[in-house]
This record gives structure tokens, C-alpha cells and sequence, in this order.
């Protein structure tokens, strides 16, 4: 009998074991990148170099950039997103729905350091490449539960009638993400100097927690 052979592979694939490995570090790379120079200003050899593979493996994986970023969008963000939001279904009491929420952004920036640069440059500003690619798959039964347990607790008399339920999920994002993607401005501002990211946290949930905890202050009746 003759020698047995090992599988050929075709040219320009990696080995079967260090596929997965290959992709994830091609994903960390992009998200790095992008987090750092926007991803109009990343390109493909640039992931490739941080990846410590060649330009070839980006095409063997993803195909083409745009594949490249619906893997950023669905494998990444979005897992990020979904493990900050789906515990919101677990509870209609709103202080600790609101305080987990905050508590779950903040972990998932130190899981995932690149999340609030690349939340300002390709989701909340205008010409972003992934706003389209994560609106469409957005946790809104989560952000609609938040809304309609706030409205419920104010329908009871428990929270101030004047807090606006559809706003309050960009309130707890613009006190978590917005001061860490801004992190490297305000940090060498003399008068912000030393503040940490255990401080944005504190202020963060005391503020939230505060606002909805105060006593209830009645609307004046209309003459």
C-alpha cells in the first residue's frame, strides 16, 4: 500500500486549526483601526499588518470590505449591544433596570475598549458606515420595554411625569459612551485632569438613579 498523503489545501489557505484564530484576529484588527482613524481611513492591508497576516487572508475570509464590515456589525457590535440590552426584559422595576443598564455599558467598554470611539465616529455621526448595518438589527423590543415600563411607573404616580420615557435611552448613552469616546480630549484639560473611568461610572448611576428615585412633583392643574 502506498504512503498515506495529507489532505492538500488549495493555495493561499491557511491551515484548518488556525482559521477561527485568523478571522477573530482579522475582526480585532478592524475594530482597533476603526476605533482609532475611522474606517475610512483604515484599509485593508493596514488590518492585514495589524493582524500579522497578508492583504490575502482579509479577502480569503470576508471577501470584500463590505463583508468585512457586516462581520464588525453582526459578530461584534451587535453581541456587545445584545449583552447590554436583553437583561433590560428581565425586570419592570426601573431603578435597577435603568442602573443595570448603565452598570452593562460601562463593563462593555472595558470587555471591548474600541466600543465608545467607534460608537461616535460610525454610528452617532452623520456618514457612519455602520448606522445603517446595526439599525437594522437592534435589540427594540429591549429599548421598547424600558419605555413602556417608565411610562407604566408614571402612570402609577412613581416617577416625575416630566421625565420623557423615549429619551431615556439616549440619556443613560450620552452619560456612559459620550464622556469615554471623548476620553482623550477632556483628559488633558487642566480642569478635568485625573478624572477616571470609575468616575464617569459613579456620576453616571448617581445621576440616573437621583433623577428617578426623587419624589414625584405634581404637574399644576390647567386652569
Amino acid at each position: 500500500m502506498s504512503p498515506a498523503h495529507p489532505a492538500r489545501r488549495g493555495i493561499g489557505r491557511p491551515p484548518q486549526g488556525a482559521r477561527a484564530d485568523a478571522r477573530a484576529l482579522l475582526l480585532d484588527a478592524a475594530l482597533e483601526l476603526f476605533a482609532e482613524q475611522g474606517i475610512a481611513g483604515t484599509t485593508v492591508a493596514a488590518i492585514a499588518a495589524r493582524a500579522g497576516v497578508t492583504p490575502a487572508m482579509v479577502h480569503y475570509y470576508f471577501k470584500d470590505r463590505e463583508r468585512l464590515l457586516d462581520a464588525v456589525a453582526e459578530e461584534r457590535l451587535l453581541k456587545a449591544i445584545r449583552a447590554v440590552w436583553e437583561p433590560v426584559m428581565e425586570s419592570k422595576a426601573v431603578v435597577p433596570m435603568v442602573r443595570g443598564l448603565a452598570q452593562r455599558i460601562l463593563q462593555a467598554t472595558e470587555l471591548n475598549p474600541w466600543l465608545p470611539s467607534l460608537w461616535l465616529r460610525e454610528i452617532v455621526s452623520e456618514g457612519g458606515q455602520l448606522r445603517d448595518r446595526l439599525i437594522r438589527v437592534l435589540p427594540f423590543e429591549s429599548v421598547r420595554h424600558l419605555i413602556d415600563s417608565i411610562a407604566a411607573a408614571q402612570r402609577r404616580g412613581a416617577l416625575n411625569p416630566d421625565l420623557e420615557p423615549r429619551l431615556m435611552m439616549l440619556t443613560v448613552i450620552g452619560l456612559t459612551l459620550l464622556p469615554l469616546a471623548t476620553i482623550r480630549l477632556w483628559q488633558v484639560l487642566p480642569i478635568l485632569k485625573g478624572v477616571t473611568r470609575e468616575d464617569v461610572a459613579r456620576h453616571a448611576e448617581a445621576l440616573l438613579v437621583s433623577a428617578l428615585s426623587a419624589p414625584v412633583r405634581r404637574r399644576p392643574k390647567s386652569a
